[in-house]
């Protein structure tokens, strides 16, 4: 019988359980958190952005320098949500090459969802059974159940 694999994420936690056959009950297999997603973005964000530039320094090699107003791409909270994802994803793909599940069930936040499409493997994608679009990770295994199967229908 195939296993299945539920995955319910967020950005700062993905709860990982295991299903032998559809009556059976979830075993948790892993539990990853990211601390960094509760952390202050002060205590994640080192360097100092402003009126200092390196183009009267002299150091000065004559190119361009950033802006006063500069943004970077990515602010520090969704670089290491992206970092917590790429994580799972290589989690995920690892335990697909070792043959540990068949199916997959990917339930997570709209955020990390759209990251998750991104950075899995097409091995994975593969494997995907169902999708949703919802953050599960507080509710209890036996709820999640529920939640799925309502789902289905």
């Amino acid at each position: 019988m195939p296993t299945t694999w539920i995955v319910t994420a967020n950005n700062g936690r993905a709860r990982i359980y295991a299903q032998k056959d559809q009556n059976s009950t979830l075993m948790e297999v892993e539990d990853m958190v990211n601390p960094a997603q509760r952390a202050r973005v002060s205590d994640l964000e080192t360097d100092q952005l402003g009126n200092l530039a390196a183009g009267k320094s002299k150091h000065n090699t004559g190119a361009a320098t950033q802006p006063n107003g500069y943004e970077p791409n990515q602010t520090p909270l969704e670089h290491q949500a992206e970092l917590f994802a790429r994580g799972l994803a290589d989690y995920l793909l690892q335990a697909h090459t070792q043959n540990r599940y068949q199916n997959l069930i990917l339930a997570a936040g709209p955020e990390t969802l759209g990251l998750l499409r991104k950075l899995l493997d097409k091995q994975v994608t593969g494997a995907i059974s169902q999708e949703l679009n919802k953050d599960y990770t507080s509710i209890p295994p036996h709820d999640l159940l529920a939640q799925l199967k309502q789902h289905q229908t």
